[in-house]
C-alpha cells in the first residue's frame, strides 16, 4: 500500500515580499502534486502538506536553502491516502491569530521544554526543582474533546483569541508551579507561553513541537484519547494513527 507522508511546521521568523512568497511556494509545491495548506505573515510561516516522501523531501530541501527558513522543524506522520483536497497558500496577518501585536515570537523564543522531560515530570509529578508541573491546554475546547493529558488544565475557550483573557482570568491558580503549554504542533503554544510570561506567569514553558512531536518521541505517555488535526484524517492516535471521531 503506498504511504503518504504528512509533515507540520511553522518558524516565526520576519518575511517580506509575502506576495512574491507566495507565488514561489505555490509554483514549488505544485510542480511536486503536493497538497495542504501553507500561511505566510510577516511574523513567519505555517504548513501542513502531504504528498510522496520524496516529493516531500524535494520540497524540504529547497525551503531550506532560503535563508529564512534554513532551520525548520517538522512534524511527520504517514496515511494511506493524501488527507487534504487541493493545495492553498495564503497570506495572512497572524499565521496563528491572537489579536496582541504586542506578542512577537520573532523577536524572543518562548522557553521550551522538549517531549522527554515532560514524560519524565509527568511520572515524578514535578520538575526537577521540586515545583508542581501543571500542563496548560491552549487549544479550542472541541480540540480539547478529543484528547488531552491527563489532569490537563482547560480554560474551555472557543478560539486562541479568547485565550489572553482566560490567562489573566487564572493566573493566580497558576502560582507557585511549573506550566507546560502545549497545543497540536507548537504555534499556539509558543504564542500562549510568551504571553503567560508578559502577563506575570512565573514559570511557564512550551512543550517543544507540541502534541505532535511528543506522540513522535514519547509514544503518547500521559496522553488521553487522540489528537485533532486540521485535515481528512480528522485525529491522531499516540501512534500517529488516524482516528475518525
Amino acid at each position: 500500500m503506498t504511504q503518504i507522508t504528512n509533515i507540520a511546521a511553522y518558524k516565526f521568523v520576519p518575511l517580506d515580499r509575502l506576495p512574491e512568497r507566495r507565488e514561489t511556494l505555490l509554483d514549488r509545491a505544485s510542480s511536486l502534486s503536493l497538497k495542504g495548506t501553507i500561511l505566510l505573515a510577516e511574523e513567519g510561516i505555517n504548513l501542513f502538506l502531504a504528498g510522496s516522501a520524496g516529493d516531500i523531501d524535494a520540497f524540504l530541501l529547497w525551503l531550506r536553502e532560503d535563508p529564512a527558513f534554513t532551520v525548520l522543524e517538522v512534524k511527520y506522520s504517514l496515511s494511506s491516502s493524501v488527507p487534504f483536497g487541493r493545495l492553498r497558500v495564503r497570506i495572512k496577518r497572524e499565521i496563528i491569530r491572537m489579536n496582541h501585536p504586542a506578542i512577537r515570537p520573532v523577536a524572543a523564543r518562548a522557553p521550551a521544554v522538549d517531549a522527554h522531560t515532560v514524560e519524565r515530570w509527568l511520572g515524578q509529578g514535578t520538575d526537577d526543582e521540586g515545583r508542581p508541573v501543571v500542563m496548560l491546554d491552549t487549544r479550542n475546547e472541541f480540540e480539547v474533546q478529543a484528547g488531552t493529558f491527563a489532569n490537563a488544565i482547560n480554560w474551555h475557550i472557543d478560539r486562541f483569541t479568547q485565550f489572553p483573557q482566560a490567562v489573566l482570568d487564572h493566573k493566580d491558580e497558576l502560582a507557585g508551579k511549573t506550566v507546560v503549554s502545549f497545543c497540536t504542533g507548537g504555534i499556539r503554544c509558543e504564542k500562549a507561553a510568551i504571553f503567560m510570561a508578559e502577563a506575570g506567569v512565573e514559570r511557564v514553558l512550551q512543550l517543544d513541537g507540541g502534541i505532535l512531536k511528543y506522540f513522535e518521541e514519547t509514544g503518547g505517555t500521559g496522553f488521553e484519547g487522540t489528537c485533532f488535526v486540521f485535515d481528512g484524517r480528522e485525529t491522531l492516535d499516540p501512534g500517529l494513527q488516524p482516528r475518525r471521531l
